[in-house]
């Protein structure tokens, strides 16, 4: 299955130069979610896995049928102020400032294994930022797995050290 033919393209969006790549398309098409998950599921069975970590907000979409598919539990990455209870924090650069992700502190334990899923790896700030994270806890990363990779913009240089699956990969 072409996943590629089921992402829109909207130009100039959120700002002008922008080529936004909308998965609500892929999400809408039954056959193509389910692909991609199946494809998720196969790359994380080919590695240790105790828990999925699905980033906000798109990698809860991807994440949750993920962790359901292999029979593991779902953790959320947020961004700051939306988790209660006690977290650890990350701060990370932006373009133009900064931002910062947070997890449950007993969200994760310590020797767990874990795969991080976003629904993009772009610059790879933010699943940089959410590796830490899940780091601090004291899980081992077995591998990060995303719908869309934008090579053109190196996000898989931040990640040279784990293994990596896209599904839909955009060169410019």
């Amino acid at each position: 299955m072409n996943l590629k033919d089921k992402i829109r393209i909207i130009e100039d969006f959120p700002k002008p130069g922008i080529s936004f790549k909308d998965i609500t398309t892929l999400l809408e098409d039954p056959e193509a979610f389910q692909h991609s998950i199946k494809k998720m599921a196969e790359f994380c069975r080919q590695r240790p896995v105790d828990i999925i970590v699905g980033i906000e907000s798109r990698g809860f979409i991807l994440g949750a049928p993920l962790a359901y598919e292999l029979g593991v539990g779902f953790v959320l990455v947020r961004k700051s102020g939306k988790l209660p209870g006690e977290v650890l924090r990350v701060e990370y650069d932006l373009e133009y400032g900064t931002d910062a992700l947070e997890i449950h502190k007993d969200s994760i334990k310590p020797g767990m294994n874990a795969v991080l899923i976003d629904d993009l790896l772009a610059t790879g700030g933010t699943i940089r930022a959410a590796a830490e994270l899940v780091e601090q806890v004291g899980a081992a990363i077995t591998g990060f797995a995303f719908l869309i990779e934008l090579e053109y913009l190196n996000g898989r240089d931040k990640l040279k050290d784990y293994d990596i699956l896209t599904l839909v990969k955009y060169y410019k």
